[in-house]
């Protein structure tokens, strides 16, 4: 397939893309690319690209694929109180117009990468594909409101699809350290402390970004029928953990490691148990590999492969919301987070 792949350069496209391409797709990348002094370790496989902020994508830029993946947007809770406003616009409004251009150029396919913050504060209780959202931050309203009204566009000629990915962990050449486990094990390295800032108690299911590449692929190889105006929970049922339990999966991982309550810790409004059922049935393709035992163990060998220090883990390169509040100082980014100038024309290459 010719594939369109919006967010590219991020946490998960840079993961995704060469897993794509070893499938045998043709895939073009679209990303504004906002972290790109932020590269960890080992290189991004180069692909043809648009650089492009989402906002800004025209009926020509959807011409000729056989898929849109949408992964591009603000990509965390924290990033999206920044300005909720403008999370709206860039990861809902933008989302759908992409989805209505995608659809007046003859896609036939849109796969949107949505989130499990969609269920937001929600117990103990397992939640399926047809549970109550609750969502609790700008980030995860904005991942409601999207699945709500691509799912409107649905007809005969345009099949969306909805993955609403577990927490994601993992080894990127974008790395994220807010996300819980890779936070979680960075803190044990660097400082000898599993530092958790919430009582332990909550639920998080996780899955790793490989995972989350392969839900992605499944979607593409999957008959219509199967995925017309479907959503998916993206991970596995045994990966749904309670904070204090991936602490301690860190704690025999990263050696003569202790467990660490922030003094104010207290419960997280954040609380959510996945039933992945659905996916495990519906795509068989769909076969996890990682689990948070290893994805600690592989997290912990990238840190010591490149030294990883205290400074560079509290640091701005890492954090997102760290490193837009950064190029906002700077003025490199203006209040809606466009560049102030283009780094390189944004032409196919």
């Amino acid at each position: 397939m010719r594939l369109l792949l919006t967010g590219h350069k991020g946490y998960i496209g840079t993961v995704m893309v060469p897993m794509l391409l070893a499938h045998g797709h043709e895939v073009i990348g679209l990303d504004s690319d906002l972290f790109e002094r932020c590269t960890f370790g080992e290189g991004i496989v180069s692909i043809p690209e648009l650089k492009k902020d989402i906002r800004e994508v025209e009926a020509s830029d959807c011409v000729g694929f056989d898929a849109v993946l949408h992964l591009a947007g603000l990509s965390n809770d924290p990033l999206g109180n920044l300005n909720p406003n403008l999370t709206y616009q860039i990861n809902h409004l933008a989302s759908v117009h992409l989805a209505k251009l995608a659809k007046a150029a003859g896609v036939p396919r849109f796969i949107f990468s949505s989130s499990c913050s969609n269920y937001g504060a929600s117990g103990d209780n397992w939640l399926n594909e047809q549970s109550t959202f609750n969502p609790v931050t700008p980030y995860g309203i904005s991942k409601v409101r999207t699945e709500q009204d691509i799912s409107q566009l649905a007809d005969d000629t345009f099949s969306p699809t909805f993955l609403r990915n577990a927490t994601a962990y993992g080894v990127s050449p974008r790395l994220r350290f807010d996300l819980v486990l890779n936070n979680l094990v960075a803190w044990a390295f660097t400082t000898g402390q599993v530092y958790i800032k919430s009582d332990g108690t909550p639920w998080r299911p996780i899955v790793h970004i490989e995972d989350i590449s392969r839900a992605f692929i499944a979607v593409l190889h999957a008959p219509r029928e199967v995925i017309h105006n479907q959503a998916f929970n993206v991970g596995r049922n045994q990966d749904n953990y309670r904070i204090r339990d991936l602490a301690e999966i860190v704690q025999q991982t990263v050696p003569g490691c202790r467990i660490e309550y922030a003094k104010d810790a207290g419960p997280d409004k954040r609380c959510y148990r996945v039933d992945c059922s659905k996916i495990a049935q519906t795509l068989p393709e769909f076969q996890p590999q990682w689990n948070a035992r290893r994805g600690a163990k592989e997290l912990y060998t990238a840190y010591q492969k490149i030294g990883l220090t205290l400074d560079e883990f509290e640091g701005m390169k890492y954090q997102r919301i760290a490193h837009i509040q950064h190029l906002l100082s700077q003025g490199e980014l203006d209040a809606n987070l466009r560049w102030h100038t283009v780094t390189s024309a944004p032409s196919l290459v």
